[in-house]
């Protein structure tokens, strides 16, 4: 009875302690977090409060005396946000449509075919592209989608899917990699196909790395301003960034219906984010270990 006794008391110790180890906080490393979060909530708490105030009350953090909700309606009458979310919607989803189509095929064919040569060069080829910066290839891009009449809302879904295709390589091999080749062995067995193989195998099982690739996807086409600038020539084709180029040029002076179009552009993506930001990060975790 004593030695059971003994037994419980040492387990119920060795539980606590564990409890007390795993409750430790390390509190210079949360308070230095706290801080640098406030490169982010102070920003964005000063672009709300300055979207409901009146344009005399913008610059200051105080809240606004009178709380300006027409701001809103009137941002978006500005800059036609119904027709020029309409294009950055458009645009977006075909964007995310096409890269999971194709980056991830082409992820494929490089992670089961790294010991031929070919395929070591394609890879590397695309991934050294990341490093290469946008301004160096801006201007040619402007004047080869425009020799090839892509300078529409297709040309810019086009870039989109090419130019993504580096990050989404690097993340979707290693992936790729983990997955037993033994299970495309027993279907080539069995007749089938690759292409058959890679769409009702390997993309199914590709969840959390297609899932990362379309949220990142995502996040780049709407918020995106520089190609859209660059690429686009038909005004009725412009997004939402660059539709709200105009509070900084006529508008510059009315800050609170400049901030209220920010906010409103930003609130579709910042929904999609918080409910999907678990498998963004899961996926890039994945993909980066082989």
């Amino acid at each position: 009875m004593t030695s059971a006794t003994n037994t419980v008391a040492s387990t119920t110790g060795a539980k606590d302690l564990k409890f007390h180890k795993d409750r430790n906080i390390n509190w210079w490393l949360t308070a230095v977090i706290a801080v640098l979060s406030l490169t982010i909530l102070v920003p964005l708490y000063f672009t709300v409060v300055t979207a409901l105030k009146t344009p005399a009350e913008a610059g200051t953090f105080s809240l606004p005396t009178s709380w300006e909700w027409h701001n809103f309606l009137d941002a978006s009458n500005k800059v036609n946000y119904p027709k020029a979310a309409l294009n950055s919607a458009i645009i977006t989803v075909a964007a995310v449509v096409l890269t999971l189509v194709t980056n991830t095929f082409v992820a494929y064919a490089v992670a089961r075919n790294q010991d031929k040569r070919f395929f070591r060069f394609l890879y590397y080829f695309f991934i050294l592209a990341m490093f290469v910066p946008f301004s160096v290839v801006m201007l040619p891009i402007a004047k080869q989608m425009g020799s090839l009449h892509l300078d529409n809302q297709l040309g810019l879904i086009v870039l989109y899917t090419i130019l993504g295709l580096g990050t989404n390589l690097f993340i979707a091999t290693g992936f790729i990699k983990s997955i037993p080749i033994s299970l495309e062995e027993a279907a080539r067995m069995d007749g089938a196909s690759t292409w058959r193989i890679f769409w009702q195998i390997i993309f199914p099982l590709m969840g959390p790395i297609n899932a990362t690739i379309a949220i990142t996807t995502c996040l780049w086409a709407w918020n995106d301003f520089l190609l859209p600038l660059i690429v686009l020539t038909d005004q009725s084709n412009q997004t939402i960034p660059l539709a709200q180029y105009v509070f900084s040029s006529q508008f510059a002076t009315n800050y609170p219906m400049a901030f209220s179009s920010y906010l409103m552009a930003m609130a579709p993506v910042l929904v999609v984010y918080i409910f999907a930001q678990k498998w963004v990060v899961g996926g890039v975790m994945r993909g980066a270990v082989k």
